[in-house]
């Protein structure tokens, strides 16, 4: 009997749709079980039948993160197959966009065959600190959202509008000058004194967000904090949104997952590079943060963004060749930091 078996899971909120497929691509069984304990002991049943199988799941970190705990919590390796890869794979396979349950899964499982695929490797750590700076963000962007209406308001109470830089104890200040309002008026003034009192308690609650990562990244005190323009935040939010780092054989390839790596786009002599819109663009998103802290306020930094510019380069140009030299000094300070815990771990 053919030892290299894969079986195949496609996840849904209710439902887990398994196909065991072999190395030559043949359907040798498929099985629908409820997304419950009950469900993931038939899996086990159908899986004993293949002594040696393997187990690929489609996006470990989604609607399945409860059945791959399960899994590593019984010593299971699970095969981590994103789901962008397993629809590529189902479109060369079938010529078409035609979907089924047993298409994805099969597609799954052929994406592991192929090895395209990662182990899927869980860091509590990591997990923690993306949790927490996504919580963050909820209020953030609603304070944001706050803050725009407020302005609005203001702009229409008072001649000039309201400074960019707008916090609650200034919003009051300023509606503390409006007198006599009537009519609409007065009712522009009652909602912006709603929305100030709306600012000052998401304030609380971000402050209260802010306390909680900063306590979870000072438990490891992770290298990453001594780069210039990384807080706590950044820090929380680059480990978090990176995971394990053993999915990334070298610096390349996790500039590449950050999106700071450029897209050659060469065609015969013509040799030619164009930005990445690929990777994670919430890691992107912070590695340009720390760009443009670096470029005010770190020498090194900002002397590298001149000499660019001398070059000929505009400002995104150099931007962009500033955040590709941070992302492999990010990758230097995850990589320290894993091997610092490598011991403390064994």
């Amino acid at each position: 009997m053919d030892r290299d078996v894969v079986i195949g899971i496609d996840p849904h909120k209710t439902s887990w749709y398994a196909v065991v497929v072999d190395s030559r691509h043949q359907l040798l069984e498929e099985l629908r079980v409820p997304a419950s304990r009950a469900g993931y002991r038939e899996l086990h049943r159908l899986a004993r039948r293949w002594p040696g199988i393997r187990w690929a799941i489609e996006g470990s970190s989604g609607l399945s993160r409860p059945l791959t705990q399960r899994s590593i919590d019984d010593d299971i390796a699970v095969l981590d197959v994103p789901s962008k890869l397993s629809s590529r794979v189902r479109q060369l396979a079938t010529g078409h966009g035609r979907k089924t349950d047993q298409v994805d899964a099969r597609s799954v499982a052929v994406a592991a065959l192929t090895g395209a695929d990662r182990q899927h490797r869980q860091d509590d750590h990591a997990e923690t600190l993306r949790l927490l700076t996504e919580h963050r963000d909820e209020p953030v962007r609603r304070r944001t959202q706050v803050i725009n209406r407020l302005h609005v308001l203001l702009s229409h109470l008072l001649d000039g509008g309201a400074p960019a830089s707008l916090t609650a104890d200034r919003a009051a200040a300023l509606l503390g000058r409006i007198r006599r309002a009537r009519g609409a008026r007065a009712t522009r003034r009652t909602l912006a004194v709603d929305l100030v009192a709306e600012v000052r308690h998401l304030d609380k609650k971000i402050a209260t967000a802010d306390q909680r990562v900063a306590d979870a990244v000072a438990e490891t005190d992770p290298a990453l904090l001594q780069l210039p323009g990384v807080g706590p935040i950044l820090t929380a939010r680059i480990i978090g949104r990176v995971g394990s780092l053993d999915r990334f054989p070298s610096a390349n390839h996790f500039a590449s997952y950050c999106g700071t790596a450029p897209i050659e786009v060469s065609s015969g002599d013509v040799r030619r590079h164009r930005l990445s819109r690929c990777g994670d663009r919430q890691l992107n998103h912070a590695v340009h943060l720390i760009a443009l802290s670096q470029v005010r306020c770190h020498a090194p930094a900002r002397t590298y963004y001149q000499r660019k510019r001398a070059d000929g380069k505009g400002h995104r140009e150099a931007m962009r060749c500033l955040k590709r030299r941070l992302a492999s000094v990010i990758y230097r300070y995850l990589t320290a930091d894993q091997r610092a815990a490598t011991p403390a771990a064994a």
